[in-house]
């Protein structure tokens, strides 16, 4: 199987099989890193447009795709059947959605129990955790930040948990909203959890907590130093093993 979405890829890795071929690799030890994909996992250039001479190459059995990539799916089909999985988007929270994928690939590949075992240990690992309200962040420059909250991968673990969202604004069909660092002020007594991928240029979330629009939202700022008010997590991907490390 080749794999265009790294959520997809991931779930794959999830389920005990290794794609022979993903899109974007170095964008994917980047950003994800973890799991690790095998070292001799073919990388089929971009993930809007892939390569197709070397996917023809491969002969791979089944090519998986997501929404974002629907537009491309033509010239790809003409190599192998493609099948287009959603972990995120308009339809239903990401985290069921991780759910829902896992089990649609583990029954064509007869891997039915390894898609119900990290279901079951996901649930049993979150079950119980207590915590205060969570804002989910993604840092962007010294200003902004993305906030996860409706449709997003953490909504769904938050909820399986049952731990609050923070933020309850609007959010775009990926579950995020881009806004000012001095809306996680709002509520001073709710934790921050911050990806722990940042652009290249990042210091750190802290050295963001010193900077001039943090310094006009003083309750922001008492938040995020008191004690175990911040936290990182790794970026996630819309499948199952990333809400393992959540």
């Amino acid at each position: 199987m080749a794999a265009i979405d790294w959520g997809l890829a991931e779930t794959l890795l999830g389920l005990g099989v290794a794609p022979v071929a993903v899109a974007q690799l170095d964008g994917h030890r980047r950003w994800v890193d973890e799991p690790a994909l095998p070292a001799g996992v073919v990388d089929l250039s971009l993930r809007n447009e892939p390569n197709l001479e070397l996917l023809a190459e491969l002969q791979p059995e089944l090519i998986l795709i997501g929404p974002p990539f629907e537009d491309a799916r033509t010239c790809p089909e003409r190599i192998a059947p493609v099948r287009s999985l959603a972990l995120s988007g308009p339809d239903g929270e990401a985290y069921t959605n991780a759910r829902r994928v896992a089990r649609r690939l583990a029954g064509p590949l007869g891997r039915e129990a390894a898609g119900e075992a990290p279901i079951a240990h996901v649930d049993a690992r979150l079950a119980g955790r207590q915590r205060p309200p969570l804002y989910v962040a993604g840092f962007l420059d010294a200003r902004h930040v993305h906030l996860f909250s409706a449709r997003s991968f953490y909504q769904g673990v938050l909820e399986q948990v049952g731990l609050e969202n923070a933020w309850n604004g609007r959010t775009n069909r990926w579950g995020f909203a881009q806004v000012g660092i001095e809306r996680s002020a709002e509520r001073p007594e709710a934790t921050l959890l911050y990806l722990e991928s940042l652009p290249p240029h990042a210091s750190g979330p802290p050295a963001r907590f010193g900077s001039t629009c943090y310094r006009s939202a003083p309750d922001a700022r008492t938040a995020c130093h008191r004690s175990g008010a911040l936290a990182a997590c790794p970026p996630p991907n819309s499948s199952l093993d990333s809400s393992k490390r959540t």
